[in-house]
């Protein structure tokens, strides 16, 4: 009886990480962990592209002054080869003097060779996103697992999965490269625990400083085993906590009477730093013109697909639930060092719908 509960205990994915091992394992085999109700993945519209734009990876950046950006002086590792890790404010991304066409194909093998499968793919728009999938090193490595749990290792489960998106623009300062991401948690939905639901979870900026450790690596010709990426990453950049807290620099504010959002800050950085808030919330990003300061996105409002079945629901069914997608422009306009962000609709207009006022707050929320 004592066994039985013990193995009870370990599906159940009661452990914690050992912080120095990532050991991903796609979960593409079986029906995709799809995003919360709010929040999904449609193909690419582009008729919502601006008139005599660019694509958004090959577009020049608008002249908005000098970036504020500056390498993380006094760590251990923060450049390999011609791939630097930049700090701006509480983000870091890469930063590479390379064409576009020459880093896409290396990125494509680094999330492969991590144990991820690609469920967005799309240079023209600069944008890699990876399935879902489980840290495996999260798992107990106690007796019992070592034991059996190779025989019967697709029991086991974290009740975790991850999925990192990765986007490429083209600035005056060579390629930038961000990775983000997102989290989603299993939990019982009754008392009897006889149902799941998938729950998203803080983004954890620890796993975005590592990847991106990783990739400096990987893009600056530097080879590094996973274990030593761990170890090495863990060190110099110890991330904030994930608690989600508003900086002093960022207000929801009314402009016309509409929600938006300010930022004490210049253009360049506000434009990253909404970019980055844009990809932690899921929106799907059909384009984006960095000159017009504009991000093409499509969101669900919360409810509009009902309950999402538990994992190991999808196994067994077939039955998909397409969410209603309504299309929208993030806007990022500035005055000095002053930024605003407000809502419009697919045709430019101001948004004055209920779901302008949820956008607003979940990109607020995320602004870092």
């Amino acid at each position: 009886m004592a066994c039985v509960s013990a193995l009870t205990c370990f599906l159940s994915g009661c452990s914690t990480l050992e912080e120095s091992k990532i050991n991903y394992k796609s979960a593409s085999q079986a029906p995709t962990l799809e995003v919360p109700p709010d929040l999904t993945q449609l193909k690419r519209d582009s008729r919502y592209q601006v008139a005599g734009s660019n694509s958004a990876l090959f577009s020049a950046a608008s002249a908005a002054g000098p970036t504020r950006t500056a390498p993380d002086a006094g760590t251990a590792a923060n450049q390999a080869g011609e791939a630097r890790i930049v700090r701006s404010g509480t983000q870091r991304f890469l930063v590479i003097n390379r064409s576009a066409d020459s880093v896409w194909e290396p990125l494509r093998e680094f999330w492969k060779d991590n144990g991820f499968v690609l469920s967005l793919d799309q240079p023209e728009l600069g944008i890699m996103e990876t399935d879902w999938a489980e840290n495996r090193a999260k798992l107990p490595q106690d007796f019992l697992r070592k034991t059996i749990g190779r025989v019967f290792d697709s029991f086991y489960s974290t009740g975790e999965r991850d999925r990192f998106r990765t986007r490429i623009e083209r600035t005056p300062n060579g390629l930038e490269i961000t990775v983000t991401h997102r989290g989603l948690t299993e939990i019982y939905t009754s008392s009897m625990k006889d149902a799941t639901i998938w729950s998203p979870r803080t983004s954890d900026p620890e796993l975005e400083i590592e990847f991106l450790h990783r990739l400096m690596m990987r893009l600056g010709g530097q080879g590094l085993s996973i274990n030593a990426a761990s170890t090495s990453a863990a060190s110099p950049f110890k991330a904030a906590s994930s608690v989600a807290v508003m900086p002093a620099d960022v207000k929801v504010i009314k402009q016309n009477n509409l929600p938006a959002i300010e930022i004490t800050d210049s253009f360049e950085r506000a434009w990253r730093r909404v970019g980055v808030a844009i990809d932690r919330t899921g929106f799907t990003v059909e384009d984006r013109d960095r000159a017009q300061g504009v991000f093409f996105v499509r969101y669900a409002p919360p409810g509009a697909t009902g309950k999402e079945p538990g994992f190991f629901a999808k196994l067994f069914t077939s039955d998909k639930v397409i969410p209603t997608l309504t299309k929208y422009r993030i806007a990022v306009t500035s005055k000095g060092d002053v930024s605003t962000v407000m809502v419009q609709g697919a045709d430019g207009i101001p948004e004055t719908s209920a779901n302008a006022d949820k956008i607003i707050k979940l990109l607020a929320d995320e602004i870092k």
